[in-house]
């Protein structure tokens, strides 16, 4: 069954809903080419989304479901790419001025941007203040960090525009958060990237995402790989830089994904606990004082999250954006129906239904279910298929950070 968060709540005779849309409104155009990405691909998926341009009709449609089908709690606008400043203010401007007509009294009304920061201008930030956006800005470290895979499609560096970016957002009062993707190159510098992120951007708000991409990401899809040919976990075959790898090669090591939240967990604890948020760290307490996992791959369950393309396509989540996993598409069918259909339900409850007994029986499975299912690339010792690929780091992370992590918990039930 899904958590309280994602299922429907029935009060008073009435049925709540409560889910969250990833809005790619220029699909996977990007003016940067990053090593790693995994959209970019996206445009060449055969029976995919294809490239283009989210229609005023689209936008209006989806704007007024959205409004419509979440009953409970805040709704949350998550404006992604690819690269969704591409699209110009003026379609931004639309889209709060749709906001604004087809919102229910009493709604709370949230949105984000998630930018490579290289567009964003003076008048960018007086738009994102006016309308309170918080923006995510992908960096990756330092200027010799962030340049070894964030570039443009020449293979020119993007540094400078980024940096030049957060001073911007920061000069004119944006909130935004850092997006840190850790992959096989910054994964050995840890305590490189978290002083750079507090000491150069003054962040106090952290996002760490790990890199793992299935070797043919490009056109197979999660789960649809033949499990007869996974490797077993530790054998060089589960690692990157293997001529064999399940995972492309700038794909995080296991290990070095571990060695990463050690690091960083401790500067955070030792300087920056009640002053900054970590994603990892954060969901970790929140989880472990008994509350709902504020991560989707921590949570039991999927599902509560989906992603719609320019064409009104929906996907079961962005990292799905697969014909295998299209739920429809909003010009046929409402955002709400394709939602909580039976097909998305079976996705959701499938990250906990193909646990691998060696998962079930972990110490650590109430802390992370099993993670991401699309990193479910390895065998487990015995040979059992559907261990996730990061399940040693995660390992790793867990034994250091807990002890901390209750000591902190008791001191916050103390207060």
């Amino acid at each position: 069954m899904l958590d309280e968060y994602d299922a429907p709540i029935i009060t008073t005779g009435k049925i709540s809903r409560h889910f969250h849309v990833m809005i790619k409104p220029g699909g996977s155009s990007c003016n940067l080419k990053c090593a790693y990405c995994f959209y970019l691909s996206k445009a060449q998926l055969p029976n995919g989304p294809g490239s283009g341009r989210m229609s005023e009709e689209i936008l209006e449609k989806f704007i007024r479901q959205y409004l419509e089908g979440v009953t409970q709690g805040e709704i949350v606008f998550s404006w992604q790419g690819g690269e969704p400043t591409l699209l110009g203010l003026d379609f931004f401007q639309k889209a709060m001025a749709l906001q604004k007509k087809y919102a229910k009294p009493g709604q709370q009304i949230e949105n984000d941007l998630q930018t490579n920061g290289t567009l964003i201008t003076t008048e960018w930030c007086h738009f994102l203040k006016e309308h309170r956006f918080l923006v995510g800005l992908s960096i990756d470290g330092p200027r010799e960090i962030h340049d070894k895979f964030r570039v443009t499609a020449s293979g020119q560096p993007s540094f400078e525009k980024v940096f030049s970016a957060a001073k911007l957002l920061m000069r004119h009062g944006v909130p935004f958060n850092t997006l840190t993707c850790v992959n096989s190159f910054n994964a050995k510098k840890p305590l490189d990237v978290y002083n750079f992120l507090r000491r150069e951007l003054r962040a106090t708000r952290m996002q760490f995402i790990p890199i793992v991409e299935y070797r043919n990401f490009e056109k197979d899809a999660p789960n649809t790989w033949d499990s007869a040919r996974l490797p077993l976990d530790g054998t060089p075959e589960a690692r990157p830089g293997h001529a064999n790898s399940i995972v492309t090669p700038w794909s995080v090591d296991p290990d070095e994904w571990g060695y990463f939240l050690c690091k960083t967990f401790d500067a955070w604890r030792s300087k920056d606990l009640g002053k900054v948020m970590v994603n990892h760290f954060e969901t970790l307490v929140a989880q472990h004082l008994g509350l709902p996992a504020q991560l989707c791959s921590y949570s039991q369950y999927c599902g509560k999250g989906v992603a719609l393309e320019h064409d009104g396509s929906l996907y079961s989540c962005d990292h799905y954006v697969y014909p295998q996993y299209c739920l429809g598409n909003i010009k046929n069918e409402t955002l709400s129906d394709q939602v909580f259909s039976r097909r998305q339900l079976k996705f959701a409850y499938a990250k906990s239904e193909t646990l691998p007994k060696y998962c079930r029986v972990c110490p650590y499975l109430s802390d992370r279910w099993g993670e991401c299912p699309k990193n479910r690339l390895i065998k487990t010792p015995d040979g059992e298929p559907g261990l996730n690929y990061l399940c040693r780091g995660f390992k790793k992370f867990f034994a250091h950070a807990i002890p901390s992590v209750e000591l902190i918990v008791r001191r916050l039930r103390q207060v």
